[in-house]
């Protein structure tokens, strides 16, 4: 079982949100990276982005990072923990673009980087970067495919319905070959298909241990799962966010686990149901201290239990 810890004051999504987040900054966020980063904590999680229509300002918070930038300079601030954007949304950026972003990056820092990536949701946002909506699946598809041909070909060329480029040179590559891993978001039939053929992993959204293995052997049906089945990573959020999809308002009080047993008991049933790695998000904490003395404890008490 492999561990992926939220990163705090990123965002200020109001269903997981601690007390001191609000006022927090850059250097409470490195510093927490760089405990996680001395701990045996797998990844740390950065939440993206670009815009935040108005009207969504109550139940999605105003902040949310860039997660390339975000994920460069924590990456520059730590030395050992990989970075995982979750999640995304893939159509917003030009897949040469976006593959040299994570090039120099990986080259830069000798790897650690995974995409966490999906088609997204927010129509209003892509309304405003100018992004067809309706064509976003098509589109995370062939930049999927383009990406790939960034990263892994000498003289990349590719030429598809949304991105053609040919006569290239692309460099530096990424450290991680045959390319930085690859997991899709999302819990659609669609998604899951996406993930099993293109990607490396999958991180679903809302999906409960007793959900799990249904959308497993969904997978696990498709062809295309064959080939990775055995180094593909399903992780899920160990937080049962009390949350409508995607218009996120809330349903109740999202409560975050944070004692022993209740935390056992919350991967315990993942693992069982099949999940591979958990994404943690550390309870609404009164003080920063708290926050890293928690993570402190769970890399202690809870992490060794599952490795």
């Amino acid at each position: 079982m492999k561990f992926a810890l939220a990163t705090p004051a990123l965002n200020n999504y109001p269903a997981a949100m601690a007390p001191w987040e609000p006022r927090a900054g850059g250097p409470e966020i490195l510093r927490y990276a760089r405990k996680a980063d001395s701990l045996s904590w797998d990844w740390l999680t950065i939440p993206e982005h670009i815009v935040m229509p108005t009207d969504m300002k109550e139940v999605m918070g105003s902040r949310f990072a860039e997660g390339i930038a975000a994920s460069a300079v924590l990456m520059g601030a730590t030395e050992r923990i990989h970075m995982l954007t979750y999640i995304l949304a893939l159509p917003y950026r030009h897949p040469l673009v976006l593959g040299k972003q994570i090039g120099t990056m990986e080259f830069l820092a000798g790897g650690r980087f995974t995409l966490g990536t999906a088609v997204g949701h927010l129509e209003r946002e892509f309304e405003t970067l100018g992004i067809p909506f309706e064509q976003r699946g098509p589109m995370t598809d062939e930049y999927l495919k383009a990406l790939k041909e960034v990263w892994t070909s000498e003289h990349p060329k590719f030429h598809g319905d949304f991105v053609k480029f040919d006569n290239i040179l692309v460099e530096p590559k990424p450290v991680q070959k045959p390319h930085p891993p690859i997991f899709i978001g999302g819990n659609s039939p669609a998604a899951m298909r996406r993930a099993a053929v293109h990607g490396d992993g999958w991180i679903p959204w809302l999906v409960t241990a007793e959900d799990l293995p249904g959308c497993i052997a969904y997978m696990k049906s498709l062809p295309a799962y064959d080939e990775k089945a055995d180094r593909f990573e399903i992780l899920v959020t160990t937080t049962a966010y009390k949350v409508e999809d995607y218009s996120h308002a809330e349903k109740g009080e999202t409560e975050v686990s944070g004692d022993r047993d209740s935390v056992l008991r919350e991967i315990e049933a993942l693992q069982k149901a099949g999940a591979t790695s958990v994404q943690v998000m550390p309870p609404k904490l009164q003080t920063f201290e708290q926050c890293l003395d928690w993570i402190e404890w769970y890399d202690q008490e809870i992490i060794p239990q599952f490795r």
